[in-house]
């Protein structure tokens, strides 16, 4: 007979599968395009059990979405940086975005899609400030010490700084085919990942450096 152990892991087995199919199909095919039914056909259950584990299609939906976003959260979180100076740190912080965002388009199409819908079903997430204020709190941290080490520039912003971070690790991964296409340059080439991994963490310290100014 089984445990409640098992049934429990079973379970959770069960709706991290969904999950991750449910996550490639709207990331593929955009909220309005996906269909339960073929997430279900791809997966180890019924469409019955779908609804039963998650409610309906939006709620799926904005489940891939907060799962998504605490992935990336738990890569910040998952390095300790404060054994980093500032600049180092700040700079792993980069880096970290640049390899989740390349390992992961799924989270870039999904970002993109729902910014299509003006986050519609993201702003639903009662997780939303949990999700996305730790993101904010690293990058404060880093920067105090930055100051009170008299290495930062202080008309600095955190969310400024986020922003840049994740506008150059989202924009080589959501525009890779248009940009192949128009320059004849991938920028997601492996022989050049390298080069833009660096060029990310050299701007960003660039900026911050008081010295620069």
């Amino acid at each position: 007979m089984d445990q409640p152990d098992d049934r429990r892991r079973d379970a959770e087995r069960t709706r991290r599968e969904i999950l991750d199919v449910a996550t490639r199909e709207f990331a593929d095919r955009g909220y309005d395009g996906a269909r339960v039914d073929e997430i279900a056909e791809r997966t180890r259950t019924t469409k019955r059990m779908i609804y039963y584990y998650f409610g309906g299609k939006r709620q799926l939906y904005v489940a891939a979405l907060e799962r998504a976003y605490a992935r990336i959260r738990e890569a910040e979180h998952g390095v300790n940086l404060d054994h980093l100076p500032p600049a180092d740190a700040i700079r792993r912080l980069a880096e970290i975005t640049f390899d989740h965002h390349e390992a992961n388009p799924d989270f870039i199409r999904l970002v993109s899609i729902e910014n299509i819908h003006r986050g519609e079903h993201i702003a639903q997430l009662e997780s939303l400030s949990a999700l996305n204020s730790p993101a904010i709190k690293v990058i404060e941290q880093i920067l105090k010490r930055g100051w009170a080490e008299g290495l930062f520039r202080e008309d600095v912003d955190a969310f400024d700084v986020h922003l840049a971070i994740s506008a150059y690790c989202f924009f080589r991964i959501a525009n890779r085919y248009t940009l192949t296409a128009i320059f004849e340059r991938d920028p997601v080439d492996p022989a050049r990942r390298e080069h833009y991994r660096r060029l990310l963490g050299d701007m960003i310290v660039s900026h911050l450096l008081l010295e620069q100014h």
